[in-house]
């Protein structure tokens, strides 16, 4: 029989109260129920007893009086004139320290193992409705003793002590089982090898706290939200999915129909070896699935059929391993783009998922669903990546692992046990390398995952220039093991290196690209620049040759979406087109020109953008690439391009003058790896994250060392207060995720009025209430752009930009800024800009 406690005005401890009907979670049940799912979660480590003691203290504030008047005050229950009365209004009580508390006065004067399971056990708890605190401050302050000994009357421990004897009892059991060994033993074996420095070690130790911190995340937020909607449960599937046989079936099917078409196609024709060659990479990828768990390697050429291939291997690799203590319980695929994720997502959703089936198989998780999968039951089951295979983006797999709050966090510990395909891997931001290879060994040597990385230009991870944090790949790795030989096979494209001394003018380039497209019949711009790219569109556009494109960031993704469909068609009729576009279109875009122009840029990107040509080998003859060097692109603000166009020069130079050296292949691997090894070695001393004096940390230091060692905090530490640390864990964990970026320049998000987006604009504008906006705005965000500050500031000044409502918070542009060729713009749109739909 449950236990039920009577401890507050004669009215029993609640945790949260029902909006629908008023009832009440009790709270002993709740921190029972939290305990017993953050057990479940922190199990898949092997820490399930540091799971159960999160859930049962997390709470353990909410026994105070003054919390349980609170939470009466708020819904209304207790009015202002009674005893008890709490104003909701001056803040949310701390109700977080308390069980922090607990635990570091039952364990503070021990030893070593429990003095570490002491600093994990509290930093979790105090941190589960912020996100990690930091131990020690950047300015050296010792934030944690200051949170752990915060005043009585603001954390009420003693009162909820009192009150909390069976919760405490509780404890008291699972402690005489000793879990700080099993703590102090898991932090042991991360050490990978005697060599590892302290600093890696550290860092993972960072990642397992995190890891910890998502358990309790999950644990308490399910048992809140299945409280408040208890419907929620028939939707969830709790990890309870589709067994990995039924979905092999289903895309083994889909090889066999793959087979029987290339079966039928001419043997002599290009398209046909094509297909042979992807027949070939993905029973590879099937043949190796049988391997241990770890980190491997999928270099195929563009084209060669990734995705599904890939796919092939995780299916196969997941059932081979069902009989493991942890088998793998889901399949990730993270791709870098928004642009490509519904592409190969549908792709996917097709083979493995039957209409009854929406999101049990595959679950998108990104900002740009498009209203038909955007729902309450994706959204749900979003939260915390509840499917076997889920689609998200680089940004939501890096903040998962770093960024600041607790919603990405959250979502963290599903990434143990997991089969993790990185698409297009090359992407990954340079400054966030180490942290991003750290955290891969972190998830497959302590996490029981698999790790894929998947491109066409792979980047040498493995030869960083810091072998405590390279990944420390081997050839037995490597899926493909003749890689030279299955690029010389699948090359598709020839490439003219176009480089001249004073550059290419936007005229020049318009009259390359009527050269190329008599030649070649559809013909693909890729420029550095959006402004670049708007320039050589523009000049084409003028000259009325042929039906002409525009693609960039400055339109909405339903906006780019809508011109990639028309440009398709296009193609599949095959009807002279041009394209004109930023790079966003260059990585895993199933698009196929007769031509490439591409300006100079990292031979990596020269090497993506010519998978966009001739891609399925369909046409008579190879299709063209010609690289340019635009005389007028002004790549001073893009220092990765600007380096990456340096060191592409150098070898684009050094081929010229030994062609046989690289295999006589611009964009082969010899040509690739040598690139690699100049922009790696330049950029040696930017891949822990270096941060300076403008930022939040307000000094010269990094990332990677803020969550590891903290060295300079450390010494900053002792200075001031004239003593060594005595703590394990030193790391500024909040400060380093407030820092955290993947991507670089601050942006601020605006509505802009192509199609739905108008309707949005006015129905924001009509919404009488803050809570309406704020709902309204939660709509799925493919009709939103990101501007650069500057870009936005400007747009602000000569009124382009408004809020929907004073003081709302909720910006748009207005319609004459926005043109249906090629998005906003900093002048209104004429007619002469006005695109016929």
């Amino acid at each position: 029989m449950e236990q039920r406690i009577w401890t507050y005005e004669g009215q029993e401890l609640i945790a949260h109260r029902r909006k629908s009907d008023g009832a009440e979670q009790a709270l002993i049940r709740h921190l029972q129920e939290t305990s017993q799912l953050a057990r479940g979660f922190a199990a898949k480590i092997g820490l399930s007893e540091i799971g159960e003691i999160l859930g049962l203290l997390h709470d353990f504030g909410k026994a105070s009086d003054i919390y349980q008047g609170y939470l009466r005050s708020k819904e209304g229950l207790i009015n202002p004139d009674q005893d008890g009365y709490v104003d909701a209004h001056r803040g949310e009580v701390d109700h977080s320290t308390a069980g922090a508390q607990l635990i570091y006065k039952k364990l503070s004067y021990s030893d070593n193992a429990k003095l570490i399971l002491m600093q994990v056990l509290s930093l979790v708890l105090a941190s589960h409705h912020s996100g990690l605190i930091d131990a020690l401050t950047p300015d050296g302050r010792n934030n944690f003793m200051r949170r752990i000994t915060k005043p009585e009357e603001d954390t009420h421990f003693i009162e909820a002590k009192a009150k909390l004897v069976k919760i405490e009892r509780e404890l008291d059991d699972i402690l005489i089982l000793a879990p700080e060994k099993v703590l102090l033993e898991k932090m042991s074996k991360m050490r990978e090898s005697e060599a590892e420095s302290q600093a890696t070690l550290s860092f993972k130790h960072g990642l397992l706290v995190r890891f910890l911190l998502s358990c309790l995340l999950d644990a308490d937020r399910l048992s809140t939200s299945d409280f408040e909607t208890p419907e929620n449960k028939i939707v969830r599937g709790y990890g309870r999915y589709l067994p990995w046989t039924i979905l092999i079936e289903r895309i083994e099917k889909k090889f066999s129909e793959f087979d029987l078409k290339t079966a039928s196609m001419d043997k002599n024709s290009q398209a046909y070896k094509v297909n042979q060659i992807r027949a070939q990479v993905a029973q590879a990828c099937c043949d190796f699935a049988s391997e241990p768990k770890g980190i491997y390697r999928l270099t195929v050429p563009t084209a060669g059929g990734k995705t599904l291939a890939s796919l092939r291997f995780a299916l196969h690799h997941a059932q081979a391993h069902t009989n493991d203590k942890e088998r793998i319980e889901r399949i990730f695929y993270i791709v870098p783009y928004i642009t490509i994720i519904d592409q190969n997502a549908n792709e996917v959703r097709e083979i493995l998922e039957q209409q009854n089936e929406c999101d049990k198989v595959v679950l998108e998780h990104h900002s740009n669903l498009t209203p038909e999968k955007e729902s309450g039951r994706h959204s749900l089951l979003a939260e915390n990546w509840d499917a076997p295979i889920i689609f998200t983006t680089q940004v939501q797999f890096l903040e998962s692992l770093f960024g600041a709050g607790t919603r990405n966090t959250r979502r963290m510990h599903q990434l143990a046990n997991s089969v993790v395909i990185l698409d297009e891997v090359q992407t990954i931001p340079i400054k966030t390398t180490h942290m991003f290879t750290t955290a891969l060994r972190f998830l497959v040597h302590d996490c029981g995952s698999t790790v894929l990385l998947c491109t066409a230009t792979q980047p040498p991870f493995e030869a960083t220039g810091n072998p405590y944090r390279d990944l420390n790949l081997q050839p037995r790795q490597h899926i493909m093991q003749d890689e030279e030989a299955l690029y010389k096979e699948l090359k598709r494209v020839d490439v003219y290196d176009e480089r001249k001394p004073l550059g290419w003018t936007y005229p020049e380039i318009a009259d390359l690209a009527k050269r190329a497209l008599l030649e070649k019949g559809s013909v693909l711009i890729i420029m550095n620049t959006r402004a670049s790219a708007l320039g050589i569109y523009r000049e084409i556009k003028a000259r009325n040759w042929t039906e002409t494109y525009h693609l960039s960031t400055n339109m909405c993704p339903a906006h780019r979406f809508d011109v990639l469909n028309r440009i398709k068609a296009k193609l599949a009729a095959n009807e002279p087109v041009i394209c004109v576009s930023t790079q966003l279109i260059e990585a895993g875009v199933n698009i196929d020109f007769g031509a490439v122009i591409r300006a100079l840029a990292g031979l990596d990107s020269i090497a993506q953008s010519a998978g966009r040509c001739n891609r399925h080998g369909l046409r008579n003859s190879p299709g063209s690439v010609w690289i340019v060097n635009p005389a007028e692109e002004n790549l001073d603000p893009l220092r990765d391009i600007r380096i990456g166009k340096e060191k592409a020069q150098t070898v684009l130079d050094n081929y010229n003058d030994n062609p046989d050296a690289y295999e006589r292949d611009r964009i082969g691997l010899r040509s690739l790896t040598s690139y690699y090894n100049l922009y790696y070695n330049q950029r040696q001393n930017e891949l822990d994250y270096s941060v300076g004096v403008n930022t939040p940390i307000g000094r010269d230091d990094d990332l990677f060392n803020l969550l590891s060692a903290n060295t300079i905090s450390t010494k900053i530490y002792q200075r001031n207060s004239q003593d060594t640390i005595n703590l394990p864990l030193r790391q500024s964990f909040q400060s380093a995720a407030k820092t955290f970026q993947v991507i670089d320049s601050a942006t601020q998000g605006i509505i802009v009025p192509y199609k739905d987006g108008e309707e949005l604009i006015t129905e924001l504008s009509r919404a009488s209430e803050l809570e309406k906006q704020y709902e309204l705005i939660k709509k799925p965000q493919r009709y939103s752009v990101n501007l650069f500050i500057n870009d936005f500031d400007r747009l602000m000044r000569i009124g382009a930009i408004r809020e929907v409502q004073e003081n709302s918070g909720i910006y748009y542009l207005a319609k004459e800024y926005y043109s249906d060729e090629f998005g906003w713009s900093e002048n209104k749109v004429g007619l002469m800009d006005v695109f016929d739909v």
